[in-house]
């Protein structure tokens, strides 16, 4: 059995699906993949059951609705945990985020209880969005940085690696948030609480099929989120405990980011 899973969240991702089971499974290092699906009307959820049966490393955990990113990677958390998983990734199924990364994650892990994986760590690195959509991100981060003090470049990313006690230092029923709001909070949690959080560059590249599922609802919610978790926090803008050293060094080693899939993935 492999120590580290991979949760991809789905609904209406039929397309990108077989692609994204294909790219994990032809990784260097072992992993299992979990879908998380939300009941997807396009035969989603069928589908995960008929590659999960061809494959022992591929997992898929069914919901009846859809409620959001956040309840359904909650919902994966709890599984990941109860099976006794060591890294836990949160990962898009929609290649926005590149498999070919999580190597470079398990590296970073080794030295770290988050790892979060940064468009913006010594550069942009984002393909294909307009120049809105870019402008948008990076005021959220910067937002995000000022009221709340966490020194990430990339606090609303969604490309994530969880050590089991991060995820077990975390009250994952008391989480509501979803969308942006939810990474927020999630990394905020650890940070407060004292957990080595560290970034590493991705590229990131806007979705091959399918529609973005960004909307008014999900902005609005990590804007107020962003206050509650000051609040949270005693409005301190600093953990509440030091974390330990972080190995510099051995992050700094981690290899550059992989190239973006091809076109034709």
């Amino acid at each position: 059995m492999s120590d580290a899973l991979v949760i991809v969240p789905t609904y209406n991702e039929r397309d990108n699906l077989p692609l994204i089971a294909q790219r994990l499974l032809a990784l260097p290092v072992r992993v299992h993949l979990l879908v998380v699906d939300d009941n997807s009307p396009d035969g989603t959820g069928r589908l995960a059951d008929e590659l999960a049966a061809r494959h022992p490393e591929i997992h898929v955990l069914h919901r009846q609705q859809k409620e959001g990113l956040g309840r359904a990677y909650v919902a994966g958390f709890k599984w990941a945990l109860a099976r006794g998983y060591e890294f836990v990734f949160e990962m898009d199924g929609d290649f926005s985020h590149n498999p070919d990364d999580i190597p470079r994650f398990l590296i970073a892990a080794a030295h770290a209880d988050l790892v979060l994986g940064s468009r913006y760590l010594g550069g942009i690195r984002i393909m294909n969005w307009p120049l809105s959509r870019l402008m948008l991100s990076k005021a959220a981060a910067t937002y995000v940085r000022a009221i709340t003090g966490m020194p990430f470049t990339d606090p609303t990313s969604g490309y994530k690696c969880f050590r089991r006690r991060a995820l077990e230092a975390l009250d994952l029923d008391a989480v509501r948030s979803n969308g942006y709001s939810f990474q927020i909070e999630l990394t905020h949690k650890l940070w407060r609480q004292g957990m080595r959080v560290v970034e590493i560059p991705i590229v990131f590249t806007e979705r091959l099929q399918g529609h973005s599922k960004m909307s008014g609802n999900i902005i609005r919610e990590a804007f107020v989120m962003v206050w509650r978790l000051w609040l949270q926090n005693g409005m301190r803008r600093q953990p509440r405990v030091t974390p330990p050293p972080v190995d510099t060094a051995a992050i700094q080693a981690v290899p550059p980011p992989a190239p973006p899939p091809p076109p034709s993935a």
